[in-house]
Order: structure tokens, then C-alpha cells, then sequence
């Protein structure tokens, strides 16, 4: 009797995107996930924290780890999300180095590139944000990216019209070694409730504000309390310097106002409950530099 070649072993690890501020990585955790787990905003560096969603099939589980972007530091919140990034890609079996379609390989992919071809992981090129080139421009990119590495493979798709997601994560499943589930059914990501939390506060911030601010804002959620059918809470917003502070709240607290409006419809949509959502605005002295603040921070 022949074998049935159709059954392939369940397939189970941890996969994660990597690339240049901005190559769209987070979108694309969103978009292959189907829910808002990874924040995503237009200001590069806006990921802090390693978040992983867990993606369920019948035959594999795809264990999605969102870093922040590598970048040259300048501070040490920058050494320590670059060492972030680093260990992270050590651990991981697969990775996805996202290059948007629309922008010319530069320093800053064969960077990482370089980078990544001293690990054991296997390494795939994504070419992402094609629905903002033709055909033509396209081929160029997947050539250009095919030339800047040894990837196992190269796959372009787009996050927004959701083009050859499912072929990304047929390839990357494939790659994954054979092993029994890591994650019940049930679970979409492994973060407390109260960093996804935070972050979602962190991302209805950063909308709209100058681009001097991006970095230097951080939350901490310091209480959730369910009371019935209502989640009260309370959070605050860090900034490092008085005239951030007035940026942050706006003139008669409309900016603020309207930060915690945006903030607690997603979070009532993550939550899926009634939130009262109570904000306010410190001022943390250069926090990115000072070592005991960051630890107070979460970094």
C-alpha cells in the first residue's frame, strides 16, 4: 500500500519581519493575523515592544514576533531596542526581511541583510507595498531585492489589498520544523492585556504630532479595573520635556481629548467590552537616557 503523500507533519515555530523603519512590517503582522495586535503608524521606530500574534491552521501554527526597526542609535532606548531586535532574531526560525516595492534598495537594507546572513534562521525577502507600483517597477524591485542576498525565497505582496498574503504564509509555514502546537486555539497573542493596551494609547498619540515627538512619547498603564460591564482605565502618557507636554494636550485639552477618543475605540474593539479610558500627561526628564527611567518605563 502506498503512503498518503498528502499528510505533512504539523508544522509549528516562530516566524518574525524584519526591515528598515518603515518597510511596512507591522502592517503586514496585522493584515496576516486579521487583527490589530502590532501597533502601525507613519513614524518610523514606532514599535518598542516584542509582540507576538499566533496564527492557527490545520496544519501549522505560525507564531508572529513583531520587533522594533534596526536602526543606528542615538540614545540608549536605541541600544536597547537594537539588542532587543537582535536576540529576538536569534530565536527565531523564520524571517522575513520586508522591503517596500516603491523605494529603491538602499544602505539600510544591505545593512540588515548583512546582518541576518549570520544567522541560522532561514531568510526570506518580502517585497511589500505593491499596490503602489506597476508591473514593471515590480519586476526591477524583485530583481534588485534577488541580488542583495541568498533568500530561500522572494515573495512581493501588499498588506493593504491583502495580495499573496496567503502564499507569505504558505512559505513561511513550509519553512517551520516539524513540532506539536504551541499556543491553545483560543490564543491570538501572548502580551498582557495592559501593554497591548498601551500601546494602542501610545499609537492615538503619535497621530498628527510633529515629528520631534514619535520617540519621546511612552505610556504605562498603571490600573485596569472591570467594574460589570465596564473596563475603567487609567493610564499615563510620558513625555520629556514641559513644551512636549503642551503638544501632547493641546489648546483646552482638545488634543488629549480627542487621543483618548481614538484610543478607547480600539481598545474597546480589542477588549470587547466598555471602556473609561482616564489620561494624563507627564513629564519624564530625557527619559530615553536616563537608565532608571527607562526601567520604570518597561525598556
Amino acid at each position: 500500500m502506498t503512503a498518503d503523500l498528502t499528510q505533512r507533519p504539523y508544522r509549528a515555530g516562530f516566524a518574525c519581519f524584519v526591515g528598515r523603519p518603515n518597510a511596512g512590517k507591522s502592517t503586514l503582522t496585522n493584515a496576516i493575523v486579521g487583527q490589530k495586535i502590532a501597533i502601525t503608524s507613519n513614524k518610523p521606530q514606532t514599535t518598542r515592544h516584542v509582540i507576538r500574534a499566533v496564527l492557527h491552521r490545520p496544519d501549522s501554527q505560525l507564531v508572529l514576533v513583531d520587533t522594533p526597526g534596526l536602526h543606528r542609535p542615538r540614545t540608549l532606548l536605541g541600544e536597547r531596542l537594537n539588542d532587543l531586535v537582535r536576540s529576538t532574531w536569534s530565536e527565531v526560525d523564520v524571517i522575513g526581511l520586508c522591503i517596500p516595492a516603491d523605494e529603491p534598495v538602499g544602505r539600510g537594507d544591505r545593512f540588515i541583510t548583512g546582518e541576518l546572513a549570520e544567522l541560522k534562521a532561514t531568510v526570506l525577502a518580502v517585497v511589500t507595498k505593491t499596490d503602489l507600483v506597476d508591473k514593471k517597477r515590480l519586476a526591477e524591485q524583485l530583481l534588485a531585492v534577488s541580488e542583495l542576498g541568498e533568500f530561500a525565497d522572494v515573495v512581493p505582496v501588499s498588506a493593504v489589498s491583502g495580495h499573496q498574503l496567503d502564499t507569505l504564509v504558505d512559505v513561511m509555514t513550509g519553512y517551520l520544523p516539524p513540532s506539536p502546537q504551541l499556543y491553545p486555539d483560543d490564543m491570538l497573542t501572548d502580551d498582557p492585556e495592559q501593554v497591548l493596551v498601551a500601546e494602542l494609547i501610545r499609537e492615538a498619540a503619535l497621530e498628527g504630532v510633529r515629528d520631534e515627538l514619535p520617540h519621546s512619547i511612552a505610556v504605562v498603564v498603571e490600573e485596569m479595573i472591570p467594574e460589570g460591564q465596564l473596563m475603567k482605565i487609567y493610564a499615563d502618557v510620558y513625555v520629556e520635556r514641559p513644551s512636549q507636554k503642551a503638544i501632547v494636550i493641546g489648546h483646552r485639552a482638545s488634543r488629549l481629548k480627542d487621543v483618548g477618543t481614538r484610543a478607547r475605540k480600539q481598545i474597546e474593539e480589542l477588549l470587547g467590552t466598555r471602556v473609561y479610558l482616564d489620561l494624563h500627561v507627564r513629564v519624564a526628564k530625557d527619559w530615553q537616557r536616563d537608565p532608571k527611567q527607562l526601567r520604570k518605563l518597561g525598556f
